[in-house]
C-alpha cells in the first residue's frame, strides 16, 4: 500500500509540472515559448521588459546598435512611426510567429474571421521543426502524421506563404490534395491572410502602396490559382484526382496535403503524382516539400514514405503530433487524486470484457507517454462511442504506430510485435553460398562462403562447427524452411529461412540464424536451399508446397514450383520433411508426401500458432523487414489471411510453418551420439545451448 501511495504522489507531482508546462503563457510579442533558438533583447523604446528575439538577428548591425543604447530613430531614420515600422519589418523578416500574430488573420474553427493567428502547441512543435532545417540553411523536406483538427496543414501554408512575403522574392508554391475541393480550402488559407494583409508590407521600403490595390490577382479560368503581382510570386491549386493539374511549373514551396488518403486515378499512382509536383525543386535553403496526412493504413505510400524517413533513408524528417498535444482534447476532473490512484491502480489490467471500455494498462500508457489527466479522462470518455479500440486510435493516435492502424482486421498485435525489433540487427555476413557446382550432387561439395555486399544471404550466426570446420552434431539444432515464390520480378519472393534451435535444449527459444530472399530460377533455389541445409549440419529442409484452393494470382505469378523443387534434390539430399502419414496410409503402403503442404486447413493453424508465438515472445527475430509484413497482415472478410495491397508476407511464412515445426512436430536439440564418452563437447555446446537462450 505504501508503494502505491508512493506512486500516486510521484504521479500527482508529475501531473503539476505538465499542467504548468502546457499552460505556460505563450506570448509571440516577447517571444516567450516561440519556436527556433532565441536570445535575450532589451530596448525600452521598443518594449517595456526584455524580449526573445530569434539568435539569427543577434548579430545585425541594427540589434547591435540598440543593444548599445542608440535610439530607435537614430538606428531606423525618420519619424518615430516610420521607425517602428522599419523595426517591425526586420523583425518580421527573421521571427515567424511575431509576423503571424501581428498581420495574419485567420477564420479558426468554430470562430470568426478576422482573428489574428496565434500559434497553439502543435502548431509550435511543427514550426520549430521547420526552424530547424532553416535556420541550418538545409532545404525543408518534413513528413507530417497528425491528428485531427491542430491546424497542421494551416501552419504549413502560413509558413510558405511567411517565405513567400518576407524572406525570398518571386517563389511560387504549388498545394495538392486529395480532392479539389481539399485544394480550394487550403488556398483560401492564403486568400485570407492577404485579404487584410497590409500594402506597405507588400512594398519595398519607401514605395507606396494604393489602400484599395488587390493583395492578389486570379489566375486561370478556374481561380485555382492566384498571384501576388508586388511580391512576384504564385500560389497554385491542384489535386491527386486531376494529377495533370499539378504537373509543370517553377516551384519552389510544394505543400501535399492528405497524402495517406490519395488513391490511383487515370493510371497515376501517389508516388507520380507527387514526383511531377516536386521533381522542379531545388535543393537549396528555403525550399520546401511538405507531405503531411492523417494516417489511413499500413502498406500505403505514405506509411512507406514515413517509415523511410524514421529510418534516416530519405531527405524527409519525420514528425508525428499525439491527440494529447492539442488543447482541445480534455475535460475537467473532480478529484484528480482519485483519478490518479485509479491509473495507479488499474495500471496491470490488460484485459477487458466491456466493447467500449479502455485497459487500465493502456490508460496507464497514456500517462508514460506524457498524457495529463485531463487528456486522459477525455480519452476514457470518447473510448465509450466506440466498440473497437483500432478505429479510435487511428482517429486519435497516441503514437505513429496507432496512427497507421489500418482499416482492415489485423493479425498480429502491434506492440508484440515491435517488441521483436529489439533483437533485430544487422547480420553479421552477406553473401551468397557457393559449392563445387550450381546443381547435382557436386552442388553439396565443397560448400564455402563468398562474402558480398550485395548478396542475398544474410547470416546473423554461422554453423557451430569444430576445428576442421565440420558442423557439430547436435540432432534436431537447425531447421531450413523454404517459401517458394517465382522468378519474375511480379512474384512474390522466394525465401530461405534457418531456425537455430539449440536454446530450446535448455528452456530457450529458437532463433533467426540466417535468411536468403531473392528471385531465381527454380533449379537454383533448390540447390541452394539444399546447400544452405547441409552447411547448418544437414538440417531438416522444408519446402513449403500449396494447392489451388490457397494459390493467391498475384503471389504465384509463375505458379506452385514445390514439387519441381523436391523432385530436384529428393535424391541427393536426404533430411526433407515429410508429412506425417496417417495408419490408413501406412497400412496401404502410399508413398510419403514431402513438403509442408499449406491449405485451407493447415494455413489458420500455423498462423494462429505464430499469433500466439509473437504474442509471447516464443522466438528470436534478427529482420525488421519480417516485423513490418506483421504489421501489414491481416484477415479478410472471408476469413483468408493476406498481406495488405503493396505489402509481401514471404518471410512471415517462413516462420509460421518454421515455428510450427520448431515447437510441435521437432524433437528436442541433443547431443550427437558420435561424440561417445568424451563430454567435452557435450558440456561445451550446453553452454552454448544456455547462452542462446539468454538472448
Amino acid at each position: 500500500m505504501k508503494m502505491e501511495n508512493d506512486i500516486i504522489n510521484r504521479v500527482l507531482e508529475e501531473y503539476r509540472r505538465r499542467i504548468a508546462a502546457k499552460t505556460a503563457p505563450y506570448d509571440p510579442v516577447t517571444g516567450n515559448l516561440s519556436p527556433g533558438r532565441r536570445f535575450s533583447f532589451f530596448c525600452p523604446e521598443i518594449h517595456p521588459g526584455p524580449i526573445r528575439l530569434p539568435e539569427a538577428m543577434r548579430r545585425l548591425p541594427q540589434v547591435e546598435a540598440l543593444q548599445r543604447g542608440r535610439r530607435l530613430t537614430e538606428v531606423f531614420p525618420g519619424t518615430e512611426e516610420n521607425a517602428r515600422r522599419q523595426w517591425c519589418r526586420l523583425r518580421c523578416e527573421h521571427d515567424f510567429p511575431f509576423w503571424t500574430y501581428k498581420f495574419v488573420r485567420i477564420k479558426p474553427k468554430g470562430g470568426i474571421d478576422g482573428c489574428p493567428f496565434v500559434l497553439n502547441n502543435p502548431q509550435r512543435h511543427l514550426i520549430s521543426e521547420f526552424e530547424k532545417m532553416r535556420e541550418a540553411g538545409e532545404p525543408i523536406r518534413l513528413i507530417l502524421v497528425k491528428a485531427r483538427q491542430w491546424g497542421g496543414s494551416t501552419a504549413t501554408q502560413i509558413y510558405m506563404l511567411w517565405i513567400q512575403l518576407m524572406r525570398r522574392k518571386g517563389l511560387n508554391s504549388l498545394i495538392v490534395a486529395q480532392q479539389h475541393a481539399g485544394t480550394d480550402e487550403v488556398l483560401d488559407i492564403a486568400k485570407t491572410a492577404l485579404d487584410t494583409y497590409p500594402g506597405y508590407m507588400l512594398a519595398d521600403e519607401g514605395e507606396e502602396v494604393p489602400e484599395k490595390e488587390k493583395r492578389y490577382v486570379s489566375n486561370g479560368i478556374s481561380n485555382a490559382a492566384i498571384r501576388i503581382p508586388r511580391r512576384c510570386f504564385k500560389i497554385k491549386a491542384g489535386s491527386a484526382e486531376r494529377p495533370d493539374s499539378s504537373r509543370g511549373g517553377d516551384y519552389a514551396l510544394v505543400h501535399l496535403t492528405e497524402v495517406g488518403l490519395w488513391k490511383q486515378t487515370d493510371g497515376k499512382t501517389p508516388e507520380d503524382i507527387i514526383r511531377a509536383a516536386t521533381s522542379g525543386v531545388l535543393l537549396e535553403p528555403e525550399t520546401m516539400i511538405v507531405m503531411e496526412s492523417t494516417a489511413n493504413g499500413t502498406g500505403t505510400f505514405f506509411h512507406r514514405e514515413y517509415e523511410a524517413a524514421k529510418r534516416g533513408s530519405s531527405l524527409y524528417r519525420p514528425l508525428f503530433i499525439p491527440w494529447f498535444e492539442i488543447e482541445r482534447y480534455s475535460i475537467p476532473i473532480a478529484d484528480r487524486k482519485a483519478f490518479a490512484r485509479r491509473l495507479v491502480e488499474g495500471r496491470h489490467e490488460n484485459f477487458t470484457d466491456d466493447d467500449h471500455k479502455a485497459s487500465g494498462e493502456y490508460l496507464w500508457n497514456l500517462w508514460l507517454a506524457g498524457a495529463t489527466l485531463e487528456a486522459i479522462a477525455w480519452y476514457e470518455k470518447l473510448r465509450a462511442g466506440y466498440n473497437n479500440h483500432d478505429h479510435l486510435m487511428a482517429e486519435y493516435p497516441s503514437s505513429d504506430l496507432e496512427a497507421f492502424v489500418s482499416s482492415g482486421a489485423n493479425v498480429f498485435n502491434r506492440e508484440k510485435a515491435m517488441e521483436l525489433r529489439k533483437d533485430c540487427r544487422p547480420p553479421w555476413k552477406t553473401g551468397e553460398l557457393l559449392g563445387r557446382a550450381e546443381s547435382g550432387a557436386e552442388a553439396l561439395c565443397g560448400i564455402c562462403f563468398h562474402a558480398d555486399p550485395r548478396g542475398r544471404l544474410k547470416v546473423w550466426e554461422e554453423p557451430d562447427t569444430d576445428g576442421a570446420g565440420r558442423a557439430r552434431r547436435i540432432s534436431d539444432r537447425y531447421l531450413v524452411v523454404v517459401d517458394v515464390g517465382g522468378r519474375s520480378m511480379k512474384a512474390d519472393w522466394s525465401v530461405i529461412a534457418v531456425f537455430d534451435r539449440l536454446g530450446m535444449a535448455t528452456g530457450g527459444k529458437p532463433a533467426i540464424a540466417a535468411q536468403w530472399r531473392g528471385h531465381c530460377d527454380m533449379d537454383q533455389l533448390a540447390w541452394l536451399a539444399a546447400r544452405i541445409a547441409r552447411w547448418y549440419g544437414d538440417a531438416l529442409l522444408v519446402i513449403e508446397s500449396n494447392t489451388i484452393e490457397t494459390r493467391d494470382p498475384e503471389r504465384y505469378v509463375d505458379g506452385d514450383q514445390s514439387l519441381f523443387i523436391l523432385n530436384q534434390i529428393r535424391n541427393a539430399y536426404g533430411n526433407l520433411y515429410a508429412r506425417r502419414q496417417s495408419p490408413e496410409d501406412i497400412m496401404e503402403g502410399r508413398p510419403r508426401k514431402y513438403g509442408f503442404h499449406t491449405n485451407i486447413s493447415t494455413k489458420p493453424m500455423i498462423i494462429s500458432n505464430l499469433v500466439r508465438v509473437v504474442r509471447e515472445g516464443l522466438y528470436t527475430e534478427r529482420d525488421e523487414a519480417c516485423i513490418d509484413e506483421y504489421l501489414t497482415y491481416q484477415r479478410r472478410p472471408n476469413g483468408s489471411y493476406a498481406a495488405v495491397s503493396g505489402k509481401h508476407d514471404d518471410l512471415l511464412m517462413t516462420r509460421a510453418i518454421g515455428l510450427h515445426i520448431c515447437l510441435n512436430e521437432m524433437a528436442y536439440p541433443r547431443v550427437s551420439e558420435e561424440y561417445g564418452g568424451n563430454a567435452a563437447p557435450a558440456a561445451a555446446l550446453m553452454r552454448r545451448a544456455t547462452q542462446l537462450s539468454l538472448f
